[in-house]
């Protein structure tokens, strides 16, 4: 018999600076970003280990930055799975900011907060 396929959505959860992936309602893992301005920074992506293996990084990434292109916002991709992606799927490059040494200051000054 086989089991059922697990329920797997994406949330965004602006007062946590993050993207959530759940299966079956379990929190699996999260894309973190921090604004600034029109440009959604993202600098951290994790999957849990017991949920590691099953692509769910590549569906919370590819939900996560068509949200930002639905938002009208650009994006900045610090975090090297999220530039990975992008360099996968061109489809974002015409929204896509480098991660200049400028960007990368106000990071740290936003996440010392």
């Amino acid at each position: 018999m086989t089991q059922p396929a697990a329920a797997v959505t994406v949330r965004r959860v602006d007062a946590g600076h993050r993207y959530e992936i759940l299966v079956d309602g379990v929190t699996a893992g999260f894309a973190a970003y921090r604004d600034q301005e029109d440009r959604r920074v993202f600098h951290h992506t994790e999957i849990g280990g017991e949920f590691a293996g099953r692509g769910l990084a590549s569906v919370l990434v590819q939900q996560a930055l068509s949200d930002v292109w639905d938002s009208g916002k650009r994006l900045v991709p610090v975090c090297p799975y999220v530039a990975k992606c992008l360099r996968k799927h061109d489809g974002f490059a015409d929204i896509t900011d480098p991660a200049t040494p400028d960007v990368l200051r106000w990071l740290d000054t936003a996440l010392a907060r």
